[in-house]
């Protein structure tokens, strides 16, 4: 049995994200992180509540490896840890925006067991969404494992690998334009002689209500928008607004420029 269930190597707001919510799943002391320095590595332990390790000993001693780094970073974290990969019986988990299994593969290994995931930063408070595909390598008895392991981060949904870049281009950069959007709503109350700090509460559940509400009726958004608007009233005004000022044109826009960028990432 492996010493750890899960090693990060790499804890941003990504791997933190997942690392605490490992952690929540089979206590900190089954779970360790490697940054780029040892303080650092010793800094993150201490927020996540789980142990500071090397990135040798985490390819050593943990069942699940989570490549955390940026994907222009990776190719010379993995030269530095040739050795140590090549010894690794863990299944490598990548969160590498853009990265395929078969690019993966390469860098890792071909007898490698390889599970690519997109999480989005939700995952840091249980409400978020990994997406993942792994190769042939990784047994259903490995996927529930990994499943069950990030379970406290909220959903997770499985995906033809050729789908998940454009997945990632609406639940992974997606957060993003949410924030802007509650951001902006805010902004609007305040003009409106709102307090900032209401404005932006009433903004944010409105939109996490509204996002309930479409998940557990699966009722198509229109359908629901039209709801909202009674005839010749206030709301169905202020959608003639974002209308005329091309919302829905930008956002589709804002998505197919963070797939175009992602696979462009890939390709590095």
């Amino acid at each position: 049995m492996a010493k750890y269930e899960a090693g990060f190597i790499g804890a941003g707001n990504m791997g933190g994200a997942l690392a605490l919510a490992a952690a929540k799943k089979t206590g900190g002391d089954r779970i360790a992180v490697a940054c780029s320095t040892r303080e650092r590595s010793g800094a993150a332990a201490q927020r996540l509540g789980c142990t500071a390790e090397t990135p040798q000993r985490i390819l050593s001693d943990s069942r699940f490896v989570f490549l955390g780094v940026k994907p222009q970073m990776v190719v010379g974290v993995v030269e530095g840890l040739k050795a140590d990969i090549l010894a690794s019986e863990g299944i490598f988990v990548s969160m590498l925006a853009g990265v395929s299994l078969e690019k993966l593969a390469l860098l890792l290994g071909a007898d490698k067991k390889i599970i690519r995931i997109m999480p989005n930063t939700p995952c840091a408070v249980g409400q978020g969404l990994i997406l993942y595909a792994a190769n042939g390598r990784v047994s259903e008895d490995e996927l529930c494992a990994f499943r069950e392991l990030m379970a406290p981060a909220g959903a997770l949904d499985e995906l033809n690998e050729h789908l998940i870049d454009a997945a990632s281009a609406v639940s992974g950069c997606g957060p993003a334009y949410a924030y802007l959007f509650i951001e902006a709503l805010a902004d609007g109350g305040v003009k409106n002689g709102l307090p900032r700090a209401k404005a932006q509460r009433y903004a944010a559940q409105m939109l996490l209500g509204s996002a309930e509400m479409a998940l557990r009726t699966g009722r198509h958004p229109g359908q629901l928008k039209d709801e909202v608007c009674s005839p010749g009233g206030s709301t169905i005004q202020g959608v003639r607004v974002l209308e005329e000022r091309g919302l829905r044109g930008a956002v589709m826009d804002a998505v197919v420029a963070s797939y175009n960028k992602t696979k462009e990432m890939g390709k590095g």
